[in-house]
């Protein structure tokens, strides 16, 4: 498949989606990434192969920190898949979100709603059958839950005029055709 460097092209974004020169590489960006959504610099790591990208996320549970990764098909707009951790949330409970079983529940699900982002809510009770746009909360965790919704949405909106950018950019003008059918 290839090393990194060959399949993975790595930059950092702005809010206004433009890419950025920064002196720090995007992956050095990752050890302080609270800082740097601060700083407004975004890091993407993109696949050069599909388009497909991976964005990383920064947020606070209920007693300490909570982060994962994002990873958006090349519509910018459907989870390709998702995993997160924690420093320090409670076993068995807020501490399921750093399980396969539960990050399985975020591929498919979509961030856009008729180009509105949307995010992903994180419904206490569990969301709806067929919902696009929600997943189940924690059973037992809900600030770990709450702080996982506001994490995906406050960071992926960081993203937003990028996503929109992209999706832009890889849509094909529509050109009606002049010619007289004979």
């Amino acid at each position: 498949k290839g090393s990194y460097d060959s399949v993975i092209e790595a930059y950092v974004v702005n809010k206004e989606g433009q890419v950025i020169s920064t002196t720090d590489t995007p992956l050095q960006k990752l050890f302080d990434l609270t800082g740097s959504f601060a700083k407004g610099e975004f890091p993407v790591f993109e696949n050069k192969e599909n388009g497909e990208v991976v964005v990383p996320l920064t947020g606070k549970g209920l007693w300490d920190d909570i982060w994962g990764y994002i990873a958006l098909e090349a519509d910018m707009n459907t989870i390709k898949g998702a995993i997160f951790d924690h420093a320090g949330e409670t076993p068995g409970l807020g501490a399921e979100i750093a399980t396969a079983k539960y990050q399985a529940q975020f591929p498919k699900k979509q961030i856009y709603n008729n180009g509105e982002f949307v995010g992903v809510e994180v419904v206490k009770g569990g969301a709806k059958e067929g919902d696009i746009h929600a997943v189940d909360a924690v059973t037992g965790g809900t600030k770990t839950s709450d702080g996982l919704e506001n994490m995906i949405k406050n960071c992926l909106r960081c993203y937003d005029a990028f996503f929109k950018a992209r999706t832009a950019a890889t849509e094909a003008p529509v050109v009606e055709s002049t010619e007289i059918a004979e």
